[in-house]
């Protein structure tokens, strides 16, 4: 674990931590405000009132404009802070437009010269589905450019952006490559054309992967600034967010959610009970000046993307972000998809996920996707033998009760009220029948593994049309 990241609370592969830099400790997760100093739109001084504590600018853009200022002031001083101030290097720009008009070794010099508590190097960002030979070229680059940026860095903390567009091994490769350098935080870079189509199925597979290399520095979510996709990102393992998104929506007149972006001129009621929406309506948002409007349409933007940080934060606190983020992806189906492909990286997820928490929620079937299932239904199978208290002998037999639950399967007596088996959950009249098949799955598994002995299995009503080719060393029970 790096010297300059703490990690002080964690909950599935989400956590709360403390990174340490030159003015200040931030802490994670947290979203850092674009500020370019060339735009007159909220001061950077003003970010804090909305929860930032760290801010995140463009030095290539200083560099362009006001270098020479900036060489003697500092970037904390152009922007009127004393907060943490991160740099990107005009990698957007080279998305963008193809070219700058500057080197790495430039820009990245100059971002030490100005003082940046977080230094990103010239990375290729390449977009999404851009063929294999083009993004390994790019990643080959982008990857000489973070070994020069790592020698010229001394005191402040260096950013690894993680590229390889869609292509998964490129993206484990890059971070392979960007650990070996020893980087304080990881950016996942060029996914901003993935969230703007809705492709949060690529997004999560890419964060997935990067996280499978990356397991204890702070990622970097580059560009994604929408609070609907804070939750699955933490959950995934992100720490960081930066986006410019606050302001460009609210100059196209787009107010935020935690659940989706609504048009201004769709909103008869103001859901939020930030500043701007306690002392506003809609309608006289839309009577306003056209810069007014778009001023209050940002700062609402802020408040309620920093309030569903700290709720994030509270989730990890009470071990419920599972929980959270399986409220937050009924927002839109691809989120839905997207959660779902968790089920192909379970063993990754359980290494994080803390083993004892305090109560188990289903939710819907992404639930039976947590590592506590996989770990139930494991344990079980290892309790007959390994636990002598579940044994009652009669003759050369073993009788021992259990009930059935759907997800869970077999549940001894002795664990019913212990988590995860204590899970509320919907009666299996009502709940989807995927849990179901699994349950009845686990429990012929769990038969045939001792097929020397019979077991008490206690269920309602409900359960016996699922019951009919059970094995015989299954005495079932039906309760009321």
């Amino acid at each position: 674990m790096s010297e300059n990241f703490e990690i002080v609370g964690k909950d599935v592969m989400g956590r709360i931590a403390k990174l340490k830099t030159q003015h200040g400790t931030v802490e994670t997760p947290t979203l850092m405000p674009v500020i370019n100093p060339n735009i007159e739109f909220i001061p950077a001084i003003e970010m804090k009132k909305f929860g930032a504590e760290i801010l995140i600018t463009n030095s290539y853009i200083i560099h362009r404009t006001i270098g020479e200022e900036a060489l003697d002031k500092g970037v904390h001083k152009i922007l009127g802070v004393d907060l943490p101030v991160m740099t990107d290097s005009g990698s957007y720009q080279l998305m963008v437009y193809g070219d700058v008009e500057i080197d790495n070794r430039t820009i990245v010099d100059f971002q030490q010269k100005i003082g940046s508590d977080i230094i990103v190097p010239l990375d290729i960002p390449t977009p999404p589905d851009a063929d294999y030979d083009t993004a390994l070229n790019d990643l080959e680059m982008t990857i000489k450019r973070e070994r020069e940026a790592v020698e010229i860095v001394k005191d402040s903390l260096i950013a690894l952006p993680i590229q390889g567009s869609t292509h998964l091994d490129l993206r484990k490769k890059s971070a392979e490559e960007a650990i070996k350098l020893n980087g304080d935080v990881y950016p996942i870079g060029a996914v901003v054309p993935l969230m703007d189509a809705y492709r949060f199925t690529d997004l999560v597979r890419i964060i997935l992967e990067v996280k499978g290399v990356i397991k204890t520095k702070p990622i970097h979510l580059f560009g994604c600034g929408h609070p609907m996709i804070f939750a699955i990102a933490v959950a995934l393992g992100c720490d960081l967010f930066d986006s410019a998104a606050y302001a460009l929506y609210a100059k196209d007149g787009r107010y935020l959610t935690p659940y989706g972006t609504k048009k201004l001129e769709e909103l008869h009621y103001f859901p939020c009970s930030c500043p701007v929406c306690l002392t506003h309506t809609p309608e006289e948002l839309r009577r306003m000046d056209k810069k007014d409007r778009e001023l209050l349409i940002a700062e609402h933007n802020l408040w309620v993307s920093f309030e569903e940080l700290r709720l994030i934060k509270q989730a990890i606190k009470e071990n419920t972000l599972f929980e959270l983020v399986e409220k937050r992806i009924r927002s839109h189906p691809y989120l839905v998809a997207a959660w779902r492909k968790i089920k192909e990286y379970r063993d990754l997820i359980e290494k994080f996920d803390p083993v004892v928490k305090k109560a188990f929620f289903y939710l819907g079937i992404e639930s039976i996707y947590r590592p506590a299932v996989s770990r139930h239904h494991r344990r079980v199978l290892e309790l007959i033998e390994d636990k002598p208290e579940f044994k009652i002998s009669t003759s050369e037999l073993i009788l021992a009760d259990f009930y059935l639950k759907p997800v869970f399967g077999v549940i001894p007596s002795e664990l019913i009220e212990i988590y995860p088996c204590r899970a509320e959950m919907p009666e299996v009249e009502v709940i989807e029948e995927e849990a179901i098949i699994i349950a009845v799955e686990k429990l012929k598994e769990f038969l045939n593994t001792h097929s020397n002995r019979r077991f008490q299995i206690f269920v309602n009503e409900g359960w016996l049309k699922y019951l009919k080719d059970i094995p015989e060393n299954g005495v079932i029970n039906v309760i009321d």
